[in-house]
């Protein structure tokens, strides 16, 4: 059967009919120069709906071979319906705010390439006539397109260095922001902030237009290849038999601490414990242990739920999102941290998220944090297990994963993973072997806070890392590296890190078993030199300086924007002002 599906030739496709199924409604994404219809499978996809949302209409070749086991990969052949010949120009995902036109009547399909852009081309301008809704879904990003014209070139140059004041017209901005949130100029001012950004991006970075984008894709395929046949995918069992006695001695301290009655020390290496339990929890969410989907989701889900009390469901899901469009402040959960933290000025903009669909509000609470944030960082990731407590119970009692298909048992699965951690935890623990109300908050509190170098870990990571939209021409690996930075730590501290050190170059192969990343940094190197994409290394202090100094860059910004609005609200010329403002 296999045999047959694989000497099975599609119709070809073109952009315009693929551009008119996704107007219709149906998930069109390109792997491998083949067309997948993958509505069907939307539902049965373990890594949830919305990371697939996101690949619609755009080459997803190399996202789906770094997430995917072979098996899954071959699986996916029966959606496909049509090939692609040539290149593949992507579209914006629709819920990225993607425009797309349904099917024109006979003899109106020709108009592809000289429409006015807007709609075939895969970035959108803003312009004065932007509707509302365009604005509201995606930052001002310059024009990118395959004609590299003199013209094109001419309109990149004018959106990057014209004031914001003529981008974004009155009415549509106040259609886009009823609530009054932003006075003009205040938008104006994030508008221009935003520019910069891609602008020192564009600068920083290889350009992306798609000639130099294919080398790059070339070559990291290559290194794919190259890490495979080093037998970087191969586990390392054994590795994974010294982390187990970690855990049992970290389990076992804690279990005899308690028994001495001896409540913080136990609190504290119960906190250890968690800490590096969820290492392996992240290895087996990315089949990085056996390989085997199964296998590694039960390990993971024995970890995460059973022995943790989290969700790897809910991980599965905002993760697989987070891999594929890090560091986007609309569609990554992960830098999604309203009313606590903003990454990006962009999020003082009331941002819509993708993924929550809700607004994320810029309101008095996140005024109040985020105009100190940079002071709060650290207090706040103490707290950030109890979070994680809340994302996951919503994300079970609200069904948010697979109700079908190969993973729609580990629901139920996971259900008894809670109740069974409720049960060790707080009924045996907490309620039977530590006596007394203020020593069962003490043994939560230090527990729980004892993780918190997990939550810096997580955030160090990205928090300091590129938020700009480059459009959509810009390959995987490029953006991988742009949004990612990796700790510089000594060997003997990698236990500590539990991979999270090198990030970066998880990022661009999510599968690699966790022992062996230090083993293929010198490749990533290598490989990034050869592009001319900067490696993002710092050590951990000057890591946390630079996470420390993003978060207080957006203060600032916050205490500008306020003093803006003060100032026109005081002068009571909210309107026509932000006309002379950027001459």
């Amino acid at each position: 059967m296999a045999k047959l599906t694989k000497e099975r030739t599609y119709p070809l496709m073109s952009r315009r009919e693929i551009e008119a199924q996704i107007a219709d409604g149906r998930h069109m994404v390109i792997v491998d120069g083949h067309v997948l219809k993958v509505d069907a499978f939307m539902q049965f996809h373990p890594g949830g709906d919305k990371a697939m949302k996101h690949m619609v209409g755009r080459d997803a070749t190399d996202e789906v071979n770094g997430l995917h086991s072979p098996e899954a990969r071959a699986m996916m052949n029966k959606y496909r319906v049509g090939r692609i010949e040539g290149r593949w120009n992507n579209f914006l995902p629709p819920i990225q705010g993607g425009k797309y036109r349904k099917r024109l009547e006979d003899g109106a399909m020709e108009v592809e390439e000289d429409d006015s852009g807007r709609l075939s081309a895969p970035a959108v301008t803003i312009t004065a006539d932007t509707p509302s809704s365009e604005l509201e879904s995606r930052p001002p990003s310059p024009v990118f397109d395959v004609d590299g014209s003199a013209l094109r070139k001419r309109q990149v140059k004018e959106s990057m260095g014209s004031s914001a004041a003529s981008i974004t017209s009155a009415s549509s901005l106040e259609e886009s922001h009823g609530d009054g949130s932003l006075p003009l100029d205040g938008m104006a001012h994030l508008d221009i902030l935003t520019r910069k950004e891609i602008k020192l991006d564009l600068d920083k970075y290889p350009a992306v237009d798609q000639d130099t984008q294919e080398v790059i894709v070339e070559k990291y395929r290559k290194l794919h290849d190259r890490i495979k046949a080093d037998g970087l995918y191969d586990c390392n069992y054994y590795a994974y038999a010294i982390e187990c006695s970690r855990y049992i001695t970290f389990f076992g301290l804690m279990l005899l601490f308690l028994k001495w009655k001896w409540y913080i020390p136990s609190a504290f290496f119960l906190g250890v414990f968690w800490h590096q339990l969820v290492f392996s929890a992240h290895d087996a969410g990315h089949m990085g242990i056996t390989h085997n989907f199964q296998v590694d989701t039960i390990i993971g889900i024995i970890i995460a739920d059973f022995l943790g009390g989290l969700s790897l469901g809910w991980w599965k899901r905002s993760h697989n999102v987070h891999h594929i469009v890090t560091n986007s402040p609309e569609h990554d959960p992960d830098i999604e941290h309203m009313p606590f933290f903003a990454i990006s000025h962009r999020f003082l903009a009331s941002l819509r998220s993708t993924y929550y669909e809700r607004i994320m509000p810029y309101d008095a609470a996140a005024k109040f944090f985020i105009s100190m944030q940079h002071n709060l960082y650290y207090v706040i990731m103490l707290f950030g297990r109890f979070n994680l407590y809340r994302l996951s119970m919503e994300y079970l009692i609200l069904g948010q994963g697979p109700k079908k298909g190969v993973a729609a048992w580990h629901r139920w699965f996971e259900f008894a993973g809670q109740v069974f951690f409720w049960y060790w935890f707080g009924y045996e623990l907490l309620y039977k072997s530590v006596d007394g109300g203020w020593n069962r908050f003490w043994f939560v509190m230090v527990s729980h806070m004892v993780t918190c170098p997990l939550h810096v870990q997580i955030t160090l990571s990205h928090f300091a890392m590129s938020t700009a939209d480059l459009g959509v021409d810009e390959s995987f690996p490029q953006k991988m590296l742009r949004t990612t930075m990796d700790v510089d730590c000594p060997t003997w501290l990698d236990f500590f890190h539990g991979g999270l050190q090198f990030q970066a170059i998880h990022h661009l192969f999510p599968r690699i078993p966790r022992h062996n990343l230090r083993k293929t940094q010198r490749l990533v190197q290598e490989f990034c030199d050869e592009v001319g994409i900067p490696y993002a290394l710092f050590g951990f202090v000057d890591g946390n300086k630079e996470v420390i100094g993003r978060l207080g860059e957006v203060a600032r910004q916050a205490a500008i924007l306020k003093k803006c609005q003060g100032v026109m609200i005081g002068e009571g010329r909210v309107e026509g002002h932000h006309h002379h403002h950027h001459h």
